[in-house]
């Protein structure tokens, strides 16, 4: 309780916006840790950070979203292959790409909403030379409200979660953790 007491209590700091950005920075290059995670507790200890900290999701969303495209348009042999590698298999990557080719806009909006990991598929369209303004538009609009939803319910609901944060902070960062998981599952599937 100590902890989550102390989380609230830093997250209310105006600089607690850079740490939501950069995480989802990071998120959406090598993290599978969803950027709700660091985006609730700041608008839970204060909603009028809600706007805000729904911007900077949203933008690290996008930064991280084009590094990883650039990266599989730049260095695809050497940091995407070790990526594929690690997080899933040629065999996965292959048919990313044929799905990638068929039906590139529902697949930006699917891994945009869903816990499907988008840096997969941010890296596959960089490689595929998919067009950036296309990738990045569609990820703009889709992320963000993704992000602009969790940020209203989060802020008409503040007390509630507050409360609910304070209560089940554990169960709530494994179910957290979980869903990142199911994403990685369903791309192990597919």
């Amino acid at each position: 309780m100590k902890l989550i007491s102390r989380i609230l209590e830093q997250s209310s700091k105006p600089w607690y916006t850079w740490v939501v950005f950069i995480m989802t920075v990071f998120e959406s290059v090598f993290l599978f840790i969803p950027p709700e995670i660091f985006m609730t507790p700041a608008i839970v200890s204060d909603k009028k950070r809600a706007i805000p900290v729904t911007f900077a999701a949203a933008l690290g969303s996008l930064v991280g979203g084009l590094i990883t495209y650039l990266i599989g348009l730049w260095l695809f042999d050497s940091v995407g292959t070790w990526l594929i590698d690690n997080f899933a298999s040629q065999e996965k990557f292959e048919l990313t790409k044929t799905m990638f080719n068929k039906y590139g806009i529902m697949i930006i909006i699917l891994t945009a909403v869903t816990p499907i990991p988008y840096k997969l598929l941010a890296l596959c369209a960089g490689f595929l030379y998919y067009p950036v303004l296309v990738f990045l538009g569609v990820s703009a609009l889709f992320r963000t409200g993704r992000f602009a939803i969790i940020g209203y319910l989060l802020w008409r609901f503040q007390e509630q979660a507050n409360t609910i944060v304070k209560k089940y902070s554990l169960e709530l960062t494994i179910g957290a953790i979980i869903f990142a998981l199911l994403g990685l599952l369903i791309i192990t599937v597919i």
